[in-house]
């Protein structure tokens, strides 16, 4: 296997794959959470509560949990092209008609089928980008893929919040017009994949052909070698206790990236009692040193080939500064520290799934990927409920944010543990 060959082949991919993919994360990562900057207007005209908000924004996780692991299933089945493009037009279709809901059991019912229409899209990619790229450099990879999501609160929230502002245009709320302009990239771009995306490195005609078989002898070789192997039947996934506490460890983390992300203009909004744009532009800010930390933590980590303390210890001081900006006692501050949570819970996920992709392959990869994904997506469905239950019950959100950062603080400590127990030497030498 030829190192050279392998390290032409993925700038070609980085150049040709990876923006698209970004995009597309950014787009579906908008239409997921542009729920929490319609709430600035919607909750008041259909007279939610923050419990009835709070389990709008999380009833989206009750089918994509369902749907998750079949949705990969069906990937392996029917190409990631193909799949994935289904996944979006469907998303699309769905997100741009939650502009015309009347009421919260309308909107429950949207939210519902939200999730069914995405199940499967992020286990999907990530799965799909192990086909790619060799493990050297698929924490990299992962990084950039995840920009786009962080990118999407960036460009997302303040897009929202100008959207907002066309309210009466056409006699349609701000908030309603925030989910119709917002849905119809994503079924645009569905199409788009059918054209664009090769299925594995042999589909890819800007490859030649010598670094079509030399990637794919490379990541077969990885997956030949993986503790849960290309051969191993589904079911193993299940019974790997390795992929089980990837999974805990991955709903620890969520707490964060789910819990603080569906909240964040509504907790900026009480530190700041900002306007809805300026709320949102405050709200953007933490995402966008996200996409900052993701880079650097991620290509330090494939540098060095260490990947436990680049997991765990971002996570634990995530906890320790969301700790810090509940109880700071100082609007600035707090809001700084929350900045530094953010960013530093995000820096984890591509490492995350650069561990997890080096510890299993072939179907129970995609099993495992979705099973792990799948699991974190739980504190999706109670976290939102919970918080919002919280805030009306006490006035505040600390209560609920210390619950967020004690996850963050024991999910750093496991993370360490798992990987420093379990995973693999980064193959560094084999490539």
């Amino acid at each position: 296997m030829n190192l050279d060959t392998n390290t032409e082949a993925v700038r070609r991919i980085n150049l040709r794959i990876l923006p698209f993919l970004m995009l597309l994360y950014l787009v579906a990562y908008i239409d997921r959470s542009n729920i929490s900057v319609a709430a600035l207007g919607m909750n008041a005209e259909l007279g939610l509560t923050s419990q009835m908000y709070g389990l709008a924004a999380g009833i989206f996780f009750a089918t994509y949990i369902v749907f998750e692991i079949p949705s990969n299933v069906l990937l392996t089945r029917f190409g990631a092209r193909r799949w994935i493009a289904r996944i979006m037009i469907t998303w699309g279709i769905v997100a741009a008609g939650m502009a015309f809901v009347s009421s919260a059991h309308q909107l429950y019912g949207m939210r519902l089928l939200l999730g069914a229409a995405e199940a499967g899209f992020t286990p999907g990619i990530i799965y799909y980008l192990a086909k790619l790229y060799p493990s050297r450099d698929r924490a990299n990879a992962m990084s950039f893929f995840y920009i786009g999501a962080a990118l999407a609160s960036v460009i997302g929230l303040p897009l929202s919040g100008l959207l907002l502002n066309a309210h009466g245009i056409l006699g349609l709320s701000g908030w309603r017009w925030v989910f119709l302009i917002e849905g119809i990239p994503a079924v645009l771009l569905g199409f788009a994949v059918l054209k664009f995306l090769p299925d594995r490195p042999k589909d890819a005609a800007w490859l030649t052909a010598t670094q079509q078989d030399n990637l794919e002898r490379t990541i077969a070789a990885e997956e030949a070698e993986a503790p849960v192997s290309h051969h191993a039947s589904w079911s193993v996934a299940f019974s790997s206790i390795r992929v089980w506490l990837l999974a805990f460890f991955w709903l620890l983390q969520a707490f964060g990236t789910i819990g603080i992300t569906l909240f964040m203009p509504l907790i900026v909004k009480n530190l700041s009692g900002g306007g809805n744009l300026a709320v949102s532009l405050l709200s953007a800010v933490p995402f966008l040193a996200a996409c900052v930390f993701m880079f650097f933590n991620s290509r330090h980590s494939d540098r060095t080939g260490e990947r436990a303390f680049h997991l765990g210890l971002p996570l634990a001081l995530a906890g320790a500064c969301l700790l810090g900006a509940t109880y700071a006692g100082d609007a600035r501050l707090s809001y700084l520290l929350l900045v530094l949570s953010v960013a530093l819970n995000w820096a984890v996920i591509p490492i995350f799934w650069a561990v997890t992709t080096e510890l299993v392959s072939g179907i129970a990869a995609a099993i495992s990927i979705a099973l792990i994904n799948a699991l974190a997506n739980v504190a999706g469905l109670a976290l939102p409920p919970v918080i919002g239950w919280i805030k009306d019950s006490t006035g505040t959100y600390d209560i609920a944010l210390t619950l967020v950062a004690s996850a963050l603080i024991v999910g750093g400590v496991l993370g360490i543990a798992i990987v420093r127990t379990g995973t693999p030497a980064l193959r560094l030498s084999r490539q």
